[in-house]
């Protein structure tokens, strides 16, 4: 073992019953390195990292940390060796404060009692040297914003004296500039000589943060390179296992032309609460309408009304030409709407029920008699999905905690399939999934539209919505900024309109 490095992962197994998850994986990490660790959801990420924090025992395969060989049986053994992992939901304390949080059960005390005094002041230090200051300690942490709550997890970690941070997905739920904000603590991390394993579906943020990245498929070894030898193509090639040109730089061709709209919704100032204001949108039969604009912009608010979550305080929702008032999503469900949330894991997801009782839940009724569920019935609807959908599943009895964030959102999408939806609300339905998957769940909205059901689809990811959209809406702080048709969307005018606002089509014109 070379003197520089820290982490080395050899010929790591592990499986599970019918599914080999990794197979002779080798990771290693230098000191003072941050190693992005890449692969499509599936691919084995996950388990690696759980064996490596004592979560998963290896089946064979050898781990060496800091010149030691090291088996961790649980996370609390992995962080005392010097392993801290932040994971995308936060394991922190809402209700306790700051302080409380990065040294909970290892206060310092004093004549027996926890000495406050130098709890706070220690937090205070550590988060200065992260270049954080000015937060106050004293806070509950459930006050302060998802950025900060993120440093105090790292903060707790650095607490610890950890040697080595694992992160995954860090970012997801960060703004541009918090994203700016982490980076930099991630740099005084690396500058003490401490190593980042670095977990993330942005390739963006990997190729701005990461020295070297070790690429995983189907749970096998692809390789491990420096990132001056990579470029964003020849990563995604290499997780995809083919060309992903496609992928990266596709650009629907053929659109659903003015002349051939049936319109399905349209909506007239639309507004609540300063949080959309005078907002117009008209979807039609077979139209995918893309929701454009920054965190804030009213872009969840806008599917919230439409699918009767929030009532709006002024507007009119018209749907195949007749008024409606929409009060609950029950009213929405029943005139053949659908909404996948953003927030899956939370609003969406059964985690301990099956993939079958998850896809099914809103047709039980129909697959019922005499009050009496057919488990017949679902199985045969679930299967079907599976199969059509390509859900990567054991089966109709699979537990949806198993299954990758890309195959959870085949599910919730197949929940309203089943219900024959006119209208499909899809708001960020390809977040923290890899781009194989995002590319499925594309191919899937084409299917969709081209069957002749509307969808309306939010995302951040302007690429996803130039591959995807028939029309394009921007908003800004709630209201209409502008609106790109047919051949005129691209990227370009995209964030121009963002940046801009109404002037950056007036400027066009």
């Amino acid at each position: 073992m070379t003197e520089n490095l820290l982490l080395k992962m050899r010929g790591i197994c592990k499986s599970f019953p019918g599914v080999k998850a990794l197979d002779n994986v080798d990771v290693s990490v230098s000191r003072g390195q941050v190693h992005a660790l890449i692969g499509e959801n599936g691919a084995g990420k996950s388990t690696l990292i759980k064996v490596l924090t004592g979560i998963y025992r290896k089946d064979a395969g050898d781990i060496f940390f800091d010149g030691e060989s090291i088996s961790p049986v649980s996370a609390t053994q992995s962080q005392h060796m010097g392993i801290s992992t932040i994971y995308q939901e936060l394991n922190l304390a809402q209700y306790l404060s700051v302080a409380e949080n990065i040294f909970i059960g290892r206060e310092p005390k004093r004549y027996g009692l926890i000495d406050w005094k130098t709890v706070r002041g220690r937090a205070c230090a550590i988060l200065e040297d992260m270049g954080v200051g000015g937060v106050d300690v004293t806070r509950p942490l459930g006050e302060l914003s998802v950025a900060v709550r993120q440093m105090v997890a790292i903060a707790r970690a650095l607490s610890l004296e950890s040697k080595l941070l694992v992160m995954d997905e860090p970012t997801s739920s960060l703004s541009e500039g918090e994203v700016g904000l982490l980076f930099d603590v991630i740099r005084r991390v690396k500058a003490r000589g401490a190593s980042v394993i670095f977990i993330s579906h942005k390739l963006d943020e990997v190729f701005a943060i990461c020295d070297a990245a070790t690429i995983l498929r189907d749970g096998r070894l692809v390789g491990a390179y420096p990132m001056e030898e990579m470029t964003k193509l020849k990563m995604v090639s290499l997780m995809i296992g083919r060309d992903a040109t496609s992928v990266l730089h596709g650009k629907k061709t053929a659109y659903v032309e003015p002349g051939d709209r049936q319109m399905l919704l349209s909506a007239h100032r639309l507004s609540r609460a300063h949080k959309t204001k005078q907002i117009d949108i008209d979807i039609a039969s077979g139209e995918v309408l893309g929701v454009s604009g920054l965190l804030g912009s009213g872009r969840t608010e806008l599917a919230r009304i439409l699918f009767g979550d929030d009532i709006p305080e002024q507007g009119e929702i018209f749907i195949g030409g007749r008024e409606v008032r929409l009060k609950t999503p029950r009213d929405a469900i029943k005139l053949g709407l659908g909404f996948c949330s953003e927030d899956r894991k939370s609003e969406g997801l059964f985690p301990n029920m099956t993939v079958m009782e998850n896809m099914t839940i809103g047709v039980l009724d129909e697959v019922s008699r005499l009050g009496v569920m057919s488990a017949k019935a679902q199985w045969t609807i679930a299967q079907t999905y599976i199969e059509k959908l390509k859900i990567k599943a054991s089966g109709p009895h699979q537990k949806m905690k198993e299954l990758s964030g890309g195959n959870q959102q085949k599910v919730l999408l197949a929940r309203w399939l089943c219900k024959k939806p006119i209208l499909m609300i899809l708001d960020e339905p390809t977040r923290g999934i890899d781009l194989g998957a995002k590319s499925e769940i594309e191919e899937i909205i084409a299917e969709l539209s081209g069957g002749g059901v509307a969808v309306l689809m939010i995302s951040s990811e302007l690429e996803e919505l130039v591959r995807s959209c028939d029309q394009i809406v921007v908003l800004s702080e709630g209201e209409k900024v502008g609106q790109l048709v047919g051949r005129e969307i691209s990227e370009e005018r995209l964030v121009d309109i963002i940046a801009h606002g109404r002037a950056a089509l007036e400027d066009s014109i």
